[in-house]
């Protein structure tokens, strides 16, 4: 029996840089592990079988499940006869914009390579990764990085400073697919700086940080949730030093350097949210 953590991850980037003809989008985002996780565990079954179990009603436990996906890509591709049993505890939001079901098949391709003893490095795990998803292959590695492609070629950056972040998931889903499907690549007008963003961690210096959040896909979220451009505004008005949406939203995140000052903003911000969350850069 294994156990591994499945860590969120937030969005100080997100840029868009054209659609490329396989249909995808160009990016290149700078993210960020934060400390909210999912917690899987690992179990050896008799028998060939991949089963899940999750305390969450609507979280799919079949081929549906990124999780799943992965123990089945790991048997396929290293003709694995051995089966498994994975429980998921379920902490970060689904449908949010931070990376929950990637991270949990990342978990899932970490644990798998130890219970199953495959003895496959990071980078190979990422690799397959790819083939799972867009984010699986950062939530591999964690911690900071720019991530480009359409989000699978990585760059590992030195660990930022451990800055407090206060997450709200308002009470809608937003569809991804819908999001890049509404984003007209040609009307964006101002583009994230990635390197200066990278520049602002390498000092840890909250100030530098919060001036160059920025994501492209915020315009094309607000415009078909204004809840989220709402909630964003009320994370800077209780006192947040900077605020931006995490990935196609809907989640919304704000950089205090305070513990305390996080703390208030939590409380304040449980009036328009049942899920607030109080983390930390990791």
């Amino acid at each position: 029996m294994f156990s591994e953590k499945a860590k969120a991850k937030i969005n100080l980037t997100l840029d868009v840089l054209y659609k490329r003809p396989d249909g995808y989008h160009e990016v290149e985002m700078v993210m960020q592990t934060v400390d909210l996780s999912d917690h899987l565990v690992f179990e050896d079954r008799d028998d060939s079988t991949i089963t899940l179990s999750c305390g969450v009603p609507y979280i799919p436990l079949d081929h549906r499940n990124l999780a799943y996906k992965a123990a089945a890509l790991l048997q396929e591709q290293f003709g694995i006869r051995r089966g498994v049993h994975i429980s998921i505890e379920k902490n970060i939001p689904v449908a949010a914009g931070l990376a929950g079901g990637s991270s949990d098949a990342a978990a899932a391709l970490r644990g798998l390579n130890r219970l199953w003893d495959l003895g496959l490095s990071l980078d190979e795990l990422a690799e397959l990764g790819a083939e799972l998803g867009s984010d699986v292959p950062f939530c591999v590695y964690g911690g900071t990085a720019i991530a480009r492609g359409r989000g699978e070629k990585i760059e590992r950056l030195p660990a930022a400073a451990p800055l407090w972040v206060v997450l709200v998931k308002p009470p809608i889903a937003v569809s991804t697919a819908d999001i890049y499907g509404n984003l007209n690549v040609r009307e964006i007008v101002v583009h994230p700086d990635t390197q200066a963003m990278v520049k602002a961690l390498e000092t840890g210096e909250p100030e530098r940080i919060v001036d160059h959040l920025g994501n492209v896909l915020e315009t094309v979220t607000f415009k078909l949730h204004p809840e989220v451009e709402k909630l964003k505004y009320q994370m800077m008005k209780f006192g947040a030093m900077g605020a931006l949406m995490s990935g196609s939203g809907p989640t919304v995140f704000g950089i205090v350097d305070r513990e305390s000052r996080a703390q208030r903003i939590c409380n304040a911000l449980r009036g328009f949210s049942k899920e607030v969350y109080l983390t930390r850069f990791l």
